[in-house]
């Protein structure tokens, strides 16, 4: 999943990416809100960390602009301890949920986790598709009821599939949801990954729909003819 941190505070910033890279998301990060405001409305996030006091742009602004703009990704505002006021502004401008200052790391993963499953549709933890399974809490995998040993890269793309099961996913959609903005976007390192994951996954639920993408989905074939 890709994320977009918008906080004014550098150290915080810092801080806020540093996590989320090691709990294996692709993140980009803007210090103020023209800035924020910009990569939200142009780029495709799974969901978005905004800070209320923004210089340029304040936060309750910018979400109001994306939500007008039709920008739908899930959106957890940061707010002070005692700002009431700013919560329920932020709900009616379109959050989603908010944490207030200062907080634990792992609070802001989890709320980001449970936005990141209802946005897709999901309501626990653990995904599943056929004999696979991926638990969004430990990062655990397992086949069968036995643990899968996969890189970052191969994780995270293997969880954005799981999020989406049972649609296509184009290579376009992967590349804008899975790298940040500095990623090779001609390169061909999607279609390595996903020979690396069918190799190791085993089993017969990752399929390539010619022309479209790929989709994970047990045992069924997709309408247009799949190749392995």
């Amino acid at each position: 999943m890709r994320l977009l941190v918008i906080e004014d505070d550098k150290d915080l910033n810092r801080q806020l990416v540093a996590a989320l890279e090691d709990a294996g998301y692709a993140v980009d990060s803007a210090s103020d809100g023209e800035e924020g405001h910009f990569l939200g409305d142009t780029e495709p996030y799974d969901a978005v960390i905004l800070d209320i006091g923004l210089p340029k742009m304040d936060g309750i602004a910018v979400l109001a602009a994306w939500r007008k703009a039709e920008r739908a990704m899930p959106v957890l505002i940061l707010t002070a301890r005692d700002g009431w006021s700013e919560k329920v502004k932020g709900f009616d401008a379109g959050a989603d949920d908010y944490v207030a200052k200062p907080f634990h790391m792992e609070e802001i993963l989890a709320r980001l986790r449970a936005l990141l499953r209802r946005a897709t549709g999901h309501a626990s933890s653990e995904l599943t598709c056929g004999p696979v399974s991926l638990d969004t809490r430990s990062g655990r995998v397992l086949v069968s009821g036995a643990p899968v040993k996969l890189t970052s890269h191969e994780y995270r793309l293997l969880a954005y599939l799981m999020h989406h099961s049972g649609r296509v996913v184009s290579r376009s959609e992967i590349v804008e949801h899975l790298y940040d903005q500095d990623f090779d976007r001609d390169s061909n390192t999607i279609e390595v990954f996903i020979g690396r994951l069918r190799k190791k996954l085993g089993v017969d639920v990752l399929q390539t729909v010619r022309g479209l993408g790929y989709m994970l989905e047990p045992g069924a074939a997709p309408d247009h003819a799949p190749t392995r």
